[in-house]
């Protein structure tokens, strides 16, 4: 279960990366090389709109599985504390090390 969850978190973060970039700062989305006449596939508005939407879906989408990942993680170990894992200290002072003797 925890695999196929990141592989689909993988998947959506990649579909993610791809919208984003897909997209132009100026709103003509998917508008390169087009005349921006009403001959194309989809208006510069419409395109605009749907790239807008589906980068929300697939943020949302990345969202939710990712917390979903890290719930599955996290019940899967000991509910112990990370203090609970340090070796006690010893209760004598640590020795100073003696020099070694010269060579000649």
């Amino acid at each position: 279960m925890f695999q196929v969850l990141l592989v689909v978190n993988i998947l959506i973060a990649l579909a993610l990366v791809g919208v984003v970039l897909v997209q132009r700062s100026e709103g003509g989305g998917l508008g390169i090389g087009s005349t921006g006449g009403m001959g194309g596939f989809m208006s510069a508005r419409g395109t605009t709109n749907l790239l807008t939407r589906t980068t929300a879906y697939l943020a949302a989408a990345f969202m939710a599985v990712s917390l979903l990942l890290a719930v599955l993680a996290n019940a899967s170990r000991d509910r112990r504390s990370i203090v609970d894992q340090v070796p006690p200290a010893s209760s004598q002072p640590a020795q100073p090390a003696t020099p070694a003797p010269p060579v000649r």
